[in-house]
């Protein structure tokens, strides 16, 4: 099965314009992003989808692949099933995130592994254990609520589950939560399909898009992973990011 990585990365952030170039290091984060995926084992192909020149000229410098894409996209989602839909017999897509640097290639193999192995499953995630309890009620921080058959039920940046007649302060050691870890796998003609969905009602109010899968009937498989991801949303981020290297 082919199966490509995507990193889509804009320019024009709200919060953190020309993050994708700032530097970590001695290397931009973009690619730090891209050395990164390319070590995953069951990635055929990794190409950062872009709709900014600067974006593009930097990736081609370092001889990383890019592609330039619409500035009509509503999401990174959209993004990648612009590239899939430009190369030949794509069978499974991953969406990477763009400003994650120190993103490990054993969780997108981990992510891909479940449409690879199963004819059921269409859109795999990861979730690991809410292990800090200032967590659960940051809403920054996406909570999944898990099934038996690994399917995610809800995502929400409410703490969920909600524990009925537990003071919260005592959540943390009474339940189990989970965080969601924003790396999707996509079978790429399901891919196609979501692209024409319009946006959800619970999409909209959580402003999470994931929602509108599940609206939509859709199953998210979900992996559990031990590990975390360290986004940079913010320079605040950044210089986080950077203390990191030592």
């Amino acid at each position: 099965m082919k199966t490509i990585g995507v990193i889509p990365a804009r320019y024009a952030s709200t919060r953190f314009p020309g993050k994708p170039l700032e530097m970590l290091g001695n290397k931009s984060v973009i690619q730090r992003v891209y050395e990164q995926a390319v070590k995953a084992r069951r990635l055929d192909e990794v190409i950062v989808a872009t709709d900014d020149q600067r974006i593009m000229d930097h990736v081609l410098a370092w001889g990383g692949q890019c592609m330039m894409t619409s500035v009509q996209h509503r999401s990174g989602t959209d993004r990648c099933a612009e590239v899939a839909d430009k190369i030949n017999d794509v069978d499974i897509v991953v969406n990477i995130q763009g400003d994650e640097p120190f993103i490990d290639p054993v969780q997108i193999d981990q992510t891909i592994e479940p449409i690879a192995r199963r004819t059921n499953v269409d859109i795999s995630t990861l979730a690991r254990k809410i292990t800090k309890q200032e967590s659960l009620h940051n809403p920054n921080v996406v909570k999944v609520v898990i099934s038996r058959k690994q399917r995610a039920m809800y995502f929400s940046r409410s703490t969920i589950p909600y524990l009925r007649g537990i003071p919260t302060e005592q959540w943390f050691t009474q339940g189990t939560f989970y965080q969601h870890i924003g790396l999707y796998a996509f079978r790429a003609s399901v891919l196609k399909d979501l692209t024409l969905l319009f946006p959800s009602q619970y999409e909209q109010l959580e402003s999470l898009e994931q929602l509108r899968w599940l609206e939509e009937g859709y199953d998210i498989f979900v992996s559990l992973t031990e590990k975390g991801t360290i986004g940079i949303d913010t320079p605040e981020d950044l210089e986080y990011a950077r203390s990191l290297l030592g």
